[in-house]
């Protein structure tokens, strides 16, 4: 029996969860970092403020539901790429490498982005990906991707980008919208308040174009 514990403070979100390999049992907990109203965003220091504040809450949680972990796993940057660094993820390292340390377990280091791919196959069912090529579409606040997957030995994935978006990233534009709406940010409720404006369904032609008008106008 093992217990794996994962970590993540990416830029907007306070992460933890953990994987029993006896049980398939998953425990997550999570929490959003606090945006003021009428804003579209934090500061990297904001964050990482945040992140320290919020880190001892979730992996706590995530520990008294499912024990010690006799393995760590933590995102160390954005994307396995040189130059690839945002300071948020290093609140979610260090704590990581602290508990390795004092449990003596091992710690692996892995991109934000691998983090994303890897949830998805786990999800999908098909872990078998996890040993082909494959394409994979990577879409959220501050990513619209499309890459291509490999295994790899060290890694675990290999990642390229071979398509990205021109201008606003998806979840960018939904924040933009969801903001001028009066929801709070990031606009999880969008669709709530949409329903106030349109009861039509838009097409993909029209959200496409929308990404250009929503750089330009806000």
């Amino acid at each position: 029996m093992a217990v794996y514990l994962g970590i993540d403070t990416s830029n907007y979100t306070t992460s933890a969860a953990a994987f029993d390999d006896v049980s398939g049992c998953v425990f997550q907990k999570k929490m959003l970092l606090p945006v003021k109203s009428g804003e579209r965003g934090l500061r990297q220091s904001d964050a990482v403020f945040h992140h320290t504040q919020q880190l001892w809450q979730v992996v706590s949680a995530v520990i008294d539901e499912c024990g010690k972990p006799d393995f760590i796993g933590a995102s160390y940057a954005p994307r396995d790429a040189e130059g690839s660094y945002m300071p948020c993820f290093t609140v979610g390292l260090n704590t990581a490498k602290c508990l390795s340390s004092a449990l003596g377990v091992p710690l692996y280091e892995f991109s934000h982005q691998a983090g994303h791919v890897a949830a998805a196959v786990y999800s999908s069912g098909h872990i078998e990906l996890f040993d082909r090529e494959f394409i994979a579409f990577h879409v959220s606040g501050g990513t619209t991707e499309a890459l291509l997957v490999r295994p790899d030995e060290e890694k675990l994935l290999n990642i390229d980008i071979i398509g990205r978006t021109l201008d606003l990233n998806a979840g960018q534009a939904v924040d933009r919208v969801g903001v001028a709406m009066g929801l709070k940010f990031p606009a999880k409720n969008w669709r709530s308040k949409a329903k106030k404006y349109s009861s039509r369904n838009p097409a993909s032609r029209a959200q496409t174009a929308a990404f250009r008008a929503l750089k330009t106008s806000a």
